[in-house]
């Protein structure tokens, strides 16, 4: 078709296989066997030239929208292998939203402008998404084992500290650390408790004090959980990542003995996890969880 499409645009074969450094007879077998597969004539003569018929207008139209096609399908592989173009579909839980995944997407982008992230918040589900090929990447939260999925490659990306809330005036507010034990006799305000990798991480920890927590409620967020310390209700549990913002009737401190965290780690779909772009928002992720 490529060669039909340079008869054309030249108006004879002669010129054609000049252009295209072809003799003459093999321009002239390759126009044949295009007719034959075709079942329509392509050209026809007109003075010492040629001129296309409708069907061999269609053809050579349809060989330049290919060439456009596979020049800038060319393009896009070597950006992708470059690592500076393609698509990637991230996942991430809630708490992620709001100070680990922006700045991770906006120094991504300000190195990556050509990447294109495709980004959806979600509570379950990742690693299936990951696995059945909904998704390249999902920050998920791991327990105290970490899940074995076929196709799914899981890297470790940070353990995020618990910090303890306590309500502004509260006698443990002077301290700098705060020792885990001493806050037995505390009436809690605990979101995540009931079953999944983050209650393990917190009633592990709770176990290593030698206590088993005081559930005055049950809050659906560490932003609720704030308001009712705040309120005076108990005492709470959150992940660093759940402090931001830090609500204005609270006061944070950091434990100890043990310091409760949260593992955070990566699923990648195995298909791309050595892919440039991929390596990428890896690298980003990390420099913005370690931050």
């Amino acid at each position: 078709m490529q060669v039909l499409r340079a008869v054309v645009n030249s108006g004879s074969v002669s010129a054609a296989a000049n252009n295209l450094g072809y003799t003459p007879s093999a321009i002239s077998q390759q126009l044949s066997t295009l007719e034959r597969e075709a079942g329509l004539s392509l050209l026809e003569k007109v003075g010492r030239g040629v001129r296309p018929t409708a069907a061999g207008t269609m053809l050579a139209e349809r060989a330049g929208d290919l060439s456009e096609l596979l020049s800038k399908t060319e393009s896009e592989l070597a950006g992708m292998r470059a690592g500076d173009s393609g698509v990637l579909r991230l996942r991430f839980f809630q708490s992620a939203s709001v100070a680990l995944i922006p700045p991770a997407v906006a120094a991504f982008r300000d190195r990556y402008p050509r990447v294109r992230l495709d980004l959806g918040m979600q509570e379950e589900g990742m690693l299936d998404r990951v696995a059945e090929g909904d998704a390249d990447l999902a920050v998920i939260v791991v327990g105290r084992d970490v899940p074995s999925v076929s196709g799914v490659r899981l890297l470790h990306l940070v353990d995020e500290p618990y910090r303890v809330v306590l309500p502004v005036g509260h006698p443990l507010c002077s301290e700098e650390y705060i020792d885990l034990a001493r806050l037995s006799e505390e009436s809690w305000i605990q979101d995540s408790v009931g079953s999944g990798p983050c209650a393990e991480s917190l009633y592990d920890a709770f176990a290593a004090a030698g206590f088993t927590p005081h559930l005055a409620l049950e809050s659906d967020s560490p932003q609720s959980s704030q308001g009712f310390v705040a309120a005076g209700m108990g005492i709470s549990l959150v992940p660093r990542l759940g402090l931001d913002p830090v609500h204005p009737g609270v006061e944070v401190r950091p434990l100890r003995n043990p310091e409760p965290v949260r593992r955070i780690h990566v699923a990648v779909r195995e298909s791309v996890v050595h892919a440039p772009n991929t390596a990428a928002l890896l690298q980003v992720l990390r420099e913005t969880a370690q931050a």
